[in-house]
């Protein structure tokens, strides 16, 4: 054990300076006036040579996904699809060749499948959906909990651990369920990235089943424990700089909080949700919120089965 913790503490500082820019990086946020707004409809940022980070434009939908974008020698992974179905608005399939062909023409003859995941299924990471089904070399997972655990191989839901190779480069899935049924998490060793979703993200974490997701953090606080973990994070933002949420459903969102959180708030975050209890509660750790969603939410959740939202 004090090896393999040696090992992470050399991994983590070594991606310290990477993780580091990302922290300070000040994507794209709406505007005031969105018939103005003259900024692409994603935001493309390279992180390394075959890691990006996506964002929609506010304006292209208030809910502003990020999508994560990871190279492995023969698949590329995509987690997410945004919150907009139109390939004209929101050019996400095109997007990601275009990443493609950069990389082809830096290494000639390769051949890339794409692999399309999802954080959870909620309509604003599922909506591009589309723009991928049925392609050619793209394999899409569908947003729906029996299928997410026959892909990655749960038995025993919501035990276990999958493994998924790209390539060169192999991603580790934890069942992530408590803010959606199907939600996963994913660690990636190359980056030192645990991808949250929307169970950790600067903002507010609804939570559908308080239980459940009790029991998640406890599970990515414990994995996060004995793994390179440079930075966690989540697929949107909405909080300020200030440490103040924006208003829901806002297309314009100055001086954000940094996307990038740590494996210290997610232990901030687990003792937390300990320390409450069983008792569903709003907690505020100040970089997030917790809301725990009504029985009236969650009715109304289920009849319009989470369109555009939570």
């Amino acid at each position: 054990m004090k090896v393999s913790l040696i090992a992470i503490a050399i991994a983590v500082s070594m991606q310290a300076n990477a993780a580091t820019d990302l922290a300070a990086h000040a994507w794209i946020h709406g505007a005031k006036d969105c018939t103005t707004n003259r900024d692409p409809a994603i935001e493309v940022l390279q992180f390394d040579a075959a890691t990006y980070v996506l964002r929609q434009n506010k304006c292209v939908h208030a809910e502003a996904p990020f999508i994560y974008v990871l190279f492995g020698e023969h698949t590329v992974f995509v987690q997410d699809t945004g919150a907009t179905e139109d390939a004209a608005a929101f050019p996400l399939h095109d997007t990601i060749q275009g990443l493609i062909a950069q990389r082809m023409a830096r290494s000639p003859g390769q051949t890339l499948k794409i692999l399309v995941t999802h954080s959870h299924s909620h309509r604003d990471h599922t909506a591009a959906d589309s723009q991928f089904r049925g392609k050619p070399g793209v394999t899409l997972v569908e947003a729906n909990a029996k299928a997410v655990r026959q892909f990655f191989g749960f038995t025993d839901w919501p035990a276990g651990l999958a493994k998924l190779e790209l390539g060169g480069r192999t991603l580790e899935i934890v069942p992530a369920p408590g803010h959606q049924d199907g939600g996963i998490a994913v660690h990636d060793p190359r980056t030192g990235w645990l991808l949250t979703g929307d169970t950790l993200y600067p903002g507010r974490l609804y939570v559908k089943n308080w239980n459940e997701y009790r029991a998640t953090i406890a599970r990515l606080e414990a994995f996060s424990s004995t793994r390179a973990v440079s930075a966690v994070l989540g697929t949107h933002i909405e909080m300020s700089a200030a440490g103040t949420l924006f208003p829901a459903g806002s297309s314009f969102q100055p001086r954000e909080a940094s996307l990038v959180l740590g494996g210290e708030d997610l232990s901030t975050l687990h003792k937390a949700l300990q320390k409450a209890g069983e008792t569903p509660q709003d907690i505020n750790l100040g970089k997030f919120v917790v809301a725990p969603i009504s029985g009236l939410q969650r009715f109304v959740g289920s009849v319009l089965k989470w369109v555009g939202g939570l």
